[in-house]
């Protein structure tokens, strides 16, 4: 007897959906995408209907295989992949290739992974929503045209291998143009006062200067702010004014994608890329002991606050039993969505609210667990009771100036029983007064401050930024921020987001030749457009001529008029007086002639904090007091993307290098490192085999013959891999970032890895094969076990 297929997009998935189904199904996955268009042309027909040119991805052949045999013994294929435009245009190409082999084809939807939403779904299969999908492909052709034709303009006019995105270009210029306020913005002084008083009760309690003659308060000036303090040194203060009321406060709608993005790098310290990642594999299942893999929140990619019947009668259940009837308000709570949201889906919250976060925090890794109590957290809170405040405002007068105080005290907590202080409540009690009761003025303190530029911006408030504009969609902003900083356009400082000099260039580059594109109202139109190709109001194509119809011409423009480098650096060159423009190397940034290549002038510079050029005095060089042993010339100090080290001055004709260091007397001292050392025979050329770095720090064997021989393998620690019935050995490997982990060298068909150096084990405390070195401030270096919720640790011997 065949059984029905259905097809997800993760193995997680898998794994969670076969738990609680039945013999008669058979669950697969796509793992993502299978088809998409070229990676080395650009796969669309620009001179007829924009028809993409789709290919399967390529290592994806193998799944591509299975899938097609699995579906040619199937009944029925389900096609379950995430319920919006991404898992609609994965479906979609899925049944494009499993259709020779299995017409009986529908899609399935839902919003959690749970036993009755799955099979739920399977009594109500769907055909797939091609509006969806060709809202999806005219999205995937958009991004693909403008980064296609943009970005090679950008490699000879700025700097070769950068591109540009129709919408993270948006996202890019918001960043530049806070900054440019930022260097634009002059301070201007303001100074505040603030008096402790003291009443005929304890304790005393301070108050703020309001007016001034009936009028705001302003102070620009320390005469201003001495002529103030001498004119109340010696008034009386008097209490003129005493309200007293009663404030409510409601809770938040549960989480939404970009909410949860925000509070998540506010109260976490989460970056967007990282929430949605913990987010996924909470929604996808993860293992909960005697109850298994378990789906624990809802589709983390929603802009809907709506939440199902069944959801909100736990959470009253729980409400009531958990805090008591107080607790609950006297109407169930219903939140009401924006108007451009998309209501399909939920908003994001727990699968079963009775599975508390104090419940699974032993099975869970630390950022699961704090992701998932935050979920959880915001959604009971928003079906609770108001908080209620009792507000008190007194007013004094003294002479001329009025002086305000404001005391809150808290009545009952409601909902925030649940989530406690979010930072905004500053509770302060005030000592009971009376209207005309005469004050002690203990002391008046003032202070000087200084206005501040607009803030930069964080994770949370660009997510912020970025929705309110209507720029992206919810599921697009992780990959927005990340995309925008894996370009190296921006920096995060202190948290805070800088614009690099190449992203200034850049941004500044595209707003003054594509106009229309990094205009955000008309990106936030494109976003709508794209909505009403999914709504079936409007044609994908119809949508692609009306956007080329602009574009087309402006890219000729471009190709023809931007210039190389960025801003108008007001600097001419020395040597034949045209103007420097910025121009961009592999060791960073640096002012060239803009004459080249008639003229090579170039010269380094740095900015002072407005943004003005500084140019950098060429320093001598230094005589280092080291030879090189290949040729006999001077090592000189050179500068590349990783530091400071030695080379030959005869390059190119010698190409030596070393790393050195400097003792306490700044003497330089060549120093040896394992780099190049003989580690074995190459099995290809029989040369030597050494040690070798990627770019991005990791270690690696390859063959001192390169280029003509072109052998490597990864730098092996030794250790074998403790995942149960893998072969491989752990490897040392590199973030693009350039942090140092250690991998499975069977990867992808083994996954494991772990952060710090591994030896073998095994843990004396739960018996993991594999130990790890680590060092940390509050320990130093010492030996722990990496398995979650183990605890081990000892010293380093």
């Amino acid at each position: 007897m065949s059984k029905d297929l259905i097809i997800v997009e993760s193995p997680a998935k898998v794994k969670t959906i076969s738990k609680f189904l039945g013999k008669n199904y058979q669950v697969a996955a796509s793992v993502g995408h299978i088809r998409d268009l070229p990676k080395n042309k650009l796969g669309v027909d620009e001179g007829g209907d924009f028809t993409p040119q789709y290919q399967v991805i390529p290592g994806k052949e193998d799944v591509v295989n299975k899938l097609k045999k699995a579906a040619a013994t199937a009944d029925h294929v389900y096609l379950a992949p995430d319920p919006d435009r991404e898992g609609e245009a994965i479906g979609w190409h899925v049944a494009a290739i499993l259709k020779d082999v299995n017409q009986n084809i529908s899609r399935i939807q839902f919003n959690e992974i749970t036993a009755r939403a799955v099979k739920e779904a399977l009594e109500h299969p769907v055909p797939l929503n091609e509006q969806l999908f060709d809202s999806q492909q005219a999205r995937r052709i958009l991004d693909r045209l403008v980064g296609y034709k943009i970005s090679p303009i950008l490699w000879k006019k700025v700097k070769r291998g950068i591109s540009a995105g129709r919408v993270q270009s948006v996202a890019l210029k918001i960043v530049v143009e806070r900054e440019k306020e930022r260097r634009l913005f002059i301070p201007e002084e303001y100074w505040l006062f603030k008096a402790e008083l003291e009443g005929k009760n304890p304790p005393p309690f301070s108050a703020d200067l309001w007016k001034i003659k009936g009028k705001k308060a302003v102070i620009g000036s320390a005469e201003e702010a001495e002529d103030l303090e001498k004119s109340v040194k010696d008034v009386p203060f008097k209490i003129t004014d005493l309200t007293e009321k009663e404030r409510k406060r409601n809770p938040l709608p549960p989480y939404i994608t970009s909410t949860l993005q925000q509070d998540a790098n506010r109260r976490l310290g989460y970056s967007a890329k990282r929430t949605m990642t913990v987010a996924q594999r909470l929604y996808e299942g993860v293992e909960l002991g005697d109850k298994g893999t378990t789906a624990l929140i809802t589709y983390m990619r929603t802009d809907s606050v709506r939440i199902a019947d069944e959801a909100r009668d736990t959470a009253k259940k729980l409400i009531l039993e958990k805090y008591g009837k107080e607790f609950y308000p006297p109407k169930a709570r219903a939140f009401k969505s924006k108007g451009s949201a998309q209501d399909a889906h939920e908003a994001v919250r727990p699968v079963d609210a009775t599975i508390q976060p104090e419940d699974v925090k032993a099975f869970l890794p630390a950022d699961q667990y704090k992701v998932y109590k935050l979920i959880w957290d915001r959604f009971i809170a928003s079906q609770m009771a108001q908080a209620r405040f009792w507000d008190t405002v007194v007013t004094v007068e003294a002479g001329e100036t009025i002086w305000r105080s404001k005391g809150e005290r808290l009545l009952f907590p409601g909902f925030m029983r649940v989530t406690g202080k979010t930072g905004d409540e500053k509770l302060i009690e005030l000592p009971k007064l009376e209207i005309g009761d005469d004050l002690k003025v203990n002391k008046i303190d003032k202070e000087q401050k200084f206005t501040q530029p607009p803030p930069r911006y964080s994770e949370a408030s660009l997510v912020r930024e970025l929705e309110e504009k209507g720029i992206g969609r919810p599921s697009t902003y992780a990959a927005i921020i990340s995309t925008i900083q894996d370009r190296e356009y921006v920096t995060l400082e202190e948290k805070k987001f800088v614009p690099t000099e190449l992203g200034f260039v850049v941004s500044d580059q595209l707003s003054e030749h594509f106009k229309e594109l990094m205009d955000v109202g008309f990106t936030a139109a494109m976003e709508r457009q794209l909505d009403d190709v999914a709504d079936g109001k409007m044609q994908w194509t119809s949508l692609m001529k009306d956007f080329a119809g602009g574009f087309y011409p402006t890219l000729e423009v471009a190709q023809k008029e931007m210039k190389r480098g960025g801003e108008d650096t007001g600097i001419m060159c020395e040597k034949c007086a045209a103007p420097m423009v910025i121009k961009f190397g592999k060791t960073g940034e640096f002012l060239g002639c803009s004459n080249y290549p008639d003229c090579k002038s170039i010269v380094n510079f740095t900015r002072d904090e407005k943004g003005k050029i500084v140019i950098l005095e060429d320093q001598p060089a230094e005589d280092t007091g080291v030879t090189c042993e290949k040729c006999g010339l001077p090592m000189a100090i050179k500068r590349s993307s990783r530091g400071e080290f030695l080379g030959c001055s005869g390059y190119p004709d010698c190409r030596n290098i070393k790393n050195f260091a400097r003792d306490d007397d700044g003497v330089i001292k060549v120093v040896e490192t394992e780099e190049s050392q003989v580690v074995g025979t190459c099995p290809d050329c029989k040369g030597d085999l050494i040690i070798k770095r990627a770019r991005t720090g990791s270690r690696f064997i390859a063959c001192s013959n390169y280029p003509d021989c072109k052998f490597a393998k990864p730098f092996s620690t030794g250790v074998k891999c403790p995942k149960e019935g893998c072969e491989g050995e752990l490897v040392e490997k590199s973030s693009r970032r350039g942090k140092i982990f250690y991998s499975c060298d069977k990867y992808p068909d083994c996954d494991y890895a772990v952060w710090y150096p591994p030896i073998d084990g095994p843990c004396p405390k739960c018996g993991h094969p594999v130990l790890v070195k680590k060092t940390t401030k509050a320990k130093g270096t010492h030996i722990a076990c990496p398995e979650k919720g183990c605890g081990y640790t000892q010293e380093d011997e």
